[in-house]
């Protein structure tokens, strides 16, 4: 064996395209005929087997040939691995092995794309749905929670305060004459035509001193300024008399003057109102008409009345 060289050619050292190059000409390489391009390369031919042949624990086995239609098994056919030493039963299966046909087939690359198209609709559909379902919950949320808060409208609208908005005239007491209490020689009548009390009555005898009406109240719903109104009559001529409210006496007496302008003497045509400013308590209060002295009592009343406020 010279340097250089491993001794004859093996399989492993063939090289079939040996011959186009310089080191494989200068070693003799020829253009394969049947073997490798090498002198005294293992021929292909030598290393293969008829199909069927294996050898197992040093023993050969042949499978006959088929003999039926392809497809069918043959009934003198013994598979290698019932001899003895023979292969295990179990069988794998080969790589990339084909179908029907007895050839080898790649992946199946239509059910693959299949498949992955079906995934992303799947994911898509489940991303929709949530997001679906997403609003859903908000507007069940924002549907669901009741607003507490009052709108503009509503916070626009003052709320009922019986203590701090005044009292309504129809909300205060009015008495006829009958209701109230007389005193002094006072009496009720009703021959003078033109009284709206209840039956026509009124409060007479009243020029004397110490004649009076007394109007008890019970129900005032806050305390404050009122204005009492009088409905009377006078014959044609002035008069006056001492307004108390809650034991107090007024300042200025109660003015009971001709209003009407009817001549003197003619009680029925002097039928006319007047009014008082007065501060009154919330609940019970007392508001007396008395003729005193220096007071011109010739009057006969008929009404007592409240509104609320005072009249300028």
């Amino acid at each position: 064996m010279s340097p250089g060289e491993n001794g004859p050619s093996t399989p492993e050292d063939d090289d079939p395209f040996g011959y186009l190059y310089a080191d494989g000409q200068a070693r003799g390489a020829q253009p394969p005929s049947s073997g490798y391009g090498y002198p005294n390369s293992v021929s292909r031919s030598s290393r293969t087997r008829a199909v069927g042949e294996r050898t197992y624990g040093g023993q050969q086995a042949t499978a006959p040939q088929q003999q039926g239609p392809y497809g069918q098994p043959n009934a003198h056919y013994q598979a290698p691995e019932t001899l003895p030493g023979g292969a295990p039963t179990t069988q794998q299966p080969m790589p990339g092995s084909g179908g029907g046909n007895g050839r080898g087939r790649g992946p199946n690359t239509k059910g693959l794309l299949i498949g992955a198209v079906a995934v992303v609709a799947a994911v898509v559909v489940g991303i929709s749905v949530a997001m679906m379902n997403g609003n859903g919950d908000d507007d069940k949320k924002a549907g669901s929670e009741v607003s507490t808060a009052p709108t503009q409208s509503e916070s626009a609208k003052p709320s009922p305060s019986s203590s701090g908005s005044p009292a309504s005239s129809a909300d205060l007491p009015k008495s006829d004459a009958k209701a109230l209490r007389l005193d002094g020689g006072a009496a009720t009548a009703s021959d003078v035509k033109g009284a709206k009390a209840d039956g026509g009555f009124y409060v007479t005898n009243f020029n004397q001193v110490g004649a009076a009406l007394t109007w008890n109240l019970s129900d005032i719903p806050k305390a404050g300024k009122y204005t009492l109104y009088v409905n009377y009559g006078v014959p044609g001529k002035d008069g006056n008399a001492t307004l108390t409210v809650n034991d107090k006496a007024q300042d200025r007496p109660l003015n009971l003057a001709n209003f009407a302008k009817a001549p003197e003497g003619d009680y029925e045509k002097g039928w006319t109102n007047t009014w008082g400013n007065i501060i009154l308590n919330k609940g019970t209060n007392t508001i007396k008409i008395s003729c005193e002295q220096g007071n011109n009592c010739d009057v006969n009343f008929d009404q007592l009345w409240l509104k609320p406020g005072w009249k300028e």
